[in-house]
């Protein structure tokens, strides 16, 4: 039996030219720290800099949009996510490939990346690095007495479903949901966890019940069930 979904909320920040009011992931820009995609922060003060530079370019004062961020063990389920705890080489290796113009996109196949920044100061030194005039071990040595810093990549539409910045009503209907139908699943086809989730996950019913404006969500999870049976024809 899956274990029961938890809440664990992180109130999260983007900072930008203007007010976030639909993600778009296609706007992301180009070889970012962890890829193309949508960023957010913890810290509050890093968003508003950002917001503030942000609105420089496009002739607004920027805007810093709250989300919360929900980090739970539905979301571990749903997301392959990958915690980088401080900067350090495997932090580096990651960094240098997501920002290399030649590496294929995307890079990775994580949907949810989560540790520190490249900020100014370390794309500097890291510039730097690439050039072959600092050793590596020196490089991260001197990361060692740099700042705090944190930033969330979300990577993938179903990663974007385990961020709100509306209430939290959607995102716990689609965990209750999606807590019942994998038991089901699970029971009834005499399935594993693995196999059961990348079939679920991975289907256009689920990517209609992630998509609020759908309404699928308001259905029972038996008609939804039902939809998904459909789909793969088990």
């Amino acid at each position: 039996m899956l274990q029961k979904w938890r809440a664990a909320l992180m109130e999260v920040y983007h900072g930008s030219y203007a007010k976030i009011d639909k993600i778009d992931l296609s706007k992301g820009q180009l070889n970012r720290d962890f890829g193309q995609e949508f960023y957010v922060t913890k810290f509050r003060k890093h968003a508003e800099s950002w917001a503030e530079i942000t609105g420089g370019k496009y002739g607004t004062q920027g805007f810093v949009t709250k989300f919360t961020y929900y980090d739970t063990a539905f979301t571990e389920r749903l997301c392959k996510v990958k915690h980088f705890e401080k900067y350090d080489e495997e932090w580096l290796d990651f960094i240098v490939l997501n920002r290399n113009p030649f590496s294929p996109t995307p890079t990775h196949d994580y949907d949810i990346v989560e540790g520190p920044v490249a900020d100014d100061k370390v794309q500097f030194r890291l510039t730097k690095f690439l050039q072959g005039q600092i050793e590596k071990s020196a490089f991260l040595k001197e990361l060692t007495y740099h700042e705090t810093t944190h930033q969330i990549c979300f990577c993938t539409m179903k990663a974007l479903l385990c961020l709100d910045h509306k209430d939290k009503t959607f995102a716990l209907r689609i965990a209750d949901i999606s807590e019942t139908i994998l038991s089901t699943l699970i029971i009834d086809n005499k399935s594993d966890e693995e196999t059961a989730s990348n079939l679920f996950y991975n289907s256009n019913t689920f990517a209609q019940l992630s998509d609020e404006s759908s309404e699928l969500y308001k259905k029972t999870w038996q008609e939804i069930y039902e939809m998904l049976m459909r789909e793969s024809a088990y």
